[in-house]
């Protein structure tokens, strides 16, 4: 029962508190320190790398919740204060060292923060997180009361209104505890069957094989794993909702509930048990609009002012219950000092609404008028933000199937087109596409419960303890919900906070990571111990091998015999292409072999005539001037290709050495066969830390420049990578790895064999 006066404070209280570097935690945290003067407070908080728990806590105590109360005491104040009061406890929830026998209040607060984890995942967090922490206060020998932080949405799917009392189920929560670690040893040896193998490794082959067998085994392998988190994810799911409740989140909150009960509230101790609504930005303390991240409302408030949700399938009529963090923390801590009786739990809906709704229909408007008073910046202009019909779930997912095949097929249509800049702007424009229907997908699977309820949280005893604190520290510890005026709140605290907090996310990304197009090109440093990589075809030169073939077969043919050599090689360029989809140098060796036969001298003639003036049309002026900068600033430059050396000669006074192919010989004729493997995907990757080690180079303030997925791996050792004129598989890695991107053209300010002789004679 609720004390008709209830106390305000904990006195010198020894409180032990988790999860005290979250959200709610840190808030705890602050008040304890600023306004409970008296109390020793333990913290249970675990290493993080090469940081200790005392490492985190002073990082802690830099953040902005603290601030105001540092700044009141004094620097040196506040470190003694903290050194004296905070007691670190090196552990984590499902680690925990023995605890102090002296305790008199316990705060749980830590738990995990995603509302859709792997099913074994959230009950090690929520479930054996609590029994440990119960086991180990029992192991402690003392009788300290409990507030157990839980949310108000344990109570699964329902209608109406949701008592402040125990909840009703008969789920055994220690038998779907070792359900969830079953299903993760489960699922873990079916990812390792020989079929599930076969595919991973079929499909790893289709999208990295052109980056060598060590790629597709990381990428088999990152497939497995994946594969397993979204089976032990959609076994959360599946679970939550066989049982009666939302998602695994609410449904381990609620087992976590349980194991509470039985460990200790109903075992002879003390507990009350908190429970939440949508916790969000403070109202007043530790000031206006603190928040520490974006918590549960605020993706779906900022993809509206991005204008990434054109439509959404909420109830209109369905209470979005938010509470402000600082309305959480005096209740947390009303509750720690007013203890409740032995055996007989109590229970707190922190919520809103039952006494101050706020319907979703009217937080919609409010974030629209916010957003078009305060418009997100787009390019020059602002983001237009959409008017939400409300026009029903069924409509809604009608639109998304709709989307998502007119996705499908401009990706079928897509991979038919040549790699060129108009296949790239349709891929980007695809790409786009796709991340909004994901990004709606996304957002309906995390709300649907949340904007499609029709629960109210009864709030009667929360009310009655909040009414019994001392009247004149009710407006600063109070948490009396009818005093929030939304719309105040809303347009001047809360929405400000979140935006400018992205606002500022955006300003540090955009500074730190200009588009590589748009990025200036820095001024090379000059060094000696560094290397300058260059791939020759699709690079440096607009070219393959198969027109480098018809470059030589055009030059060296007469004209009568000039077209029955085309008719051939477009006869056989199908079951070259397929070779060259499965591995770049299963293609080089298969296409090489129409050399068969060549008499050596009359190949070296012909590259000496016309071909060296062709291919010099095809050169990059840009990569041209590009390397005479690495040659001017001392760099080491090198040009690779997986062709062979002599076709690449016209280009070799420009760089220190040519790594190329060669082909063997056998009486002054070609035999068709490599003298040895072709030098692509990882063999060159393997290749360049080899030459970087034999000439002392550093790889980490190296260049390489290339153009195919096949160069990844090698592109992935330099610390200055950039992808040219960029395949659909590499351009998507470079803009994900943030490297810069360059459009180089052949010719241009044309590139004829004694310019880049005597520009090279100059440099050297």
């Amino acid at each position: 029962m609720t004390p008709k006066r209830a106390k305000i404070d904990l006195g010198e209280a020894h409180v032990l508190l988790t999860g005290a570097t979250g959200f709610v935690g840190q808030a705890v945290l602050e008040r304890l320190l600023a306004d409970h003067p008296g109390t020793r407070i333990s913290i249970l908080v675990r290493g993080k790398g090469s940081q200790t728990g005392q490492d985190r806590l002073r990082q802690l105590m830099r953040k902005p919740v603290f601030k105001a109360w540092r700044e009141r005491l004094g620097t040196e104040a506040a470190d003694a204060a903290v050194a004296a009061r905070v007691n670190v406890l090196e552990g984590s929830m499902t680690s925990i060292p023995p605890l102090p026998a002296d305790l008199d209040v316990v705060i749980h607060s830590a738990s995990t923060v995603s509302f859709d984890p792997p099913i074994h995942e959230a009950f090690d967090t929520n479930v054996n997180g609590a029994v440990s922490l119960y086991s180990a206060l029992r192991e402690a020998g003392g009788d300290p009361s409990v507030v157990h932080v839980s949310t108000c949405y344990v109570g699964g799917l329902r209608r109406g209104v949701v008592p402040e009392a125990k909840l009703e189920h008969e789920v055994d929560w220690r038998r779907e505890w070792e359900s969830a670690r079953s299903a993760h040893d489960g699922t873990e040896l079916a990812s390792r069957e020989p079929a599930a193998l076969e595919g991973f490794i079929a499909e790893a082959t289709r999208r990295h094989g052109k980056e060598g067998p060590i790629a597709v085994a990381r990428a088999s392998e990152a497939l497995r794993v994946a594969w397993v988190r979204e089976q032990l994810v959609e076994a959360g799911r599946l679970r939550a909702r066989s049982l009666g409740w939302t998602d695994v989140y609410t449904l381990t909150k609620a087992m976590a509930e349980r194991a509470a009960e039985e460990m200790w509230g109903e075992d002879g101790h003390r507990l009350a048990v908190i429970r939440p609504a949508i916790i969000e930005s403070a109202l007043q303390h530790p000031f206006p609009g603190w928040i520490d991240g974006f918590k549960v409302a605020d993706p779906l408030i900022l993809a509206y002012g991005r204008g990434q949700l054109p439509e959404f399938p909420g109830l209109p009529d369905s209470i979005l219950d938010l509470i402000p963090v600082d309305f959480v923390v005096n209740a947390i801590i009303a509750a720690a000092a007013n203890p409740v009786k032995r055996n007989a739990p109590e229970y707190f809906h922190i919520a809103s609404g039952a006494s101050n709704p706020l319907p979703f229909h009217r937080m919609f408007q409010n974030v629209r008028e916010y957003y078009l008073a305060n418009p997100m910046p787009k390019g020059d202009g602002v983001i237009e933000v959409p008017d939400w019909s409300f026009s029903g779930e069924r409509k809604f997912n009608r639109g998304v199937a709709l989307a998502k095949r007119k996705a499908e097929l401009s990706e079928l249509w897509l991979r038919r087109l040549p790699n060129d800049d108009r296949k790239r702007a349709k891929e980007a424009e695809l790409a786009k596409l796709k991340a909004g229907i994901d990004t709606l997908g996304n957002f309906t699977d995390l709300y649907r419960a949340y904007v499609r309820t029709e629960i109210i949280f009864d709030d009667r005893q929360t009310r009655a303890l909040d009414a019994a604190l001392p009247a004149r520290h009710r407006e600063d510890r109070g948490f009396d919900v009818e005093r929030i005026d939304w719309e105040d709140y809303l347009q001047r605290v809360h929405f400000p906070a979140i935006t400018d907090m992205t606002r500022a996310y955006q300003r540090r990304k955009q500074s730190a990571a200009v588009p590589a197009s748009a990025r200036p090109r820095k001024a090379l440093a000059e060094r000696s111990d560094v290397v300058a990589v260059f791939d020759l075809e699709g690079t440096v030169v607009e070219s393959n091998i198969v027109e480098q073939y018809l470059w030589v077969r055009s030059a060296g043919y007469r004209k009568a015999a000039w077209p029955k050599e085309v008719v051939n090689l477009l006869g056989s360029l199908p079951g070259y292409l397929r070779a060259e989809r499965r591995d770049r140098g299963e293609f080089i060796r298969a296409f090489l072999r129409r050399y068969k036969g060549m008499p050596v001298r009359r190949l070296e003639k012909i590259v000496e005539r016309g071909y060296a003036d062709t291919m010099l049309r095809h050169t990059s002026a840009e990569a041209v001037e590009r390397i005479l900068e690495h040659r001017a600033a001392g760099h080491r430059t090198v040009l690779v290709t997986g062709s062979i050396g002599l076709l690449a000669s016209p280009l070799a006074a420009l760089f220190d050495e040519v790594v190329a192919s060669s082909m063997h010989e056998r009486n002054g004729l070609l035999t068709g066969y490599l003298a040895k493997p072709p030098l692509v995907d990882e063999a060159r990757a393997a290749w360049l830390v080899q030459y970087a080690d034999r000439h002392g180079l550093d790889l980490a303030g190296s260049y390489g420049y290339g153009d195919n997925h096949s160069d990844l791996s090698w592109l992935s050792l330099v610390g200055n990578p950039t992808a040219i004129n960029p395949d659909s598989e590499l351009s998507r890695e470079a803009h994900r790895r943030q490297w810069s991107i360059h459009r180089w053209r052949s010719g241009g300010a044309g590139v004829r064999r004694d310019v880049i002789a005597a520009k090279a004679a100059r440099k050297d």
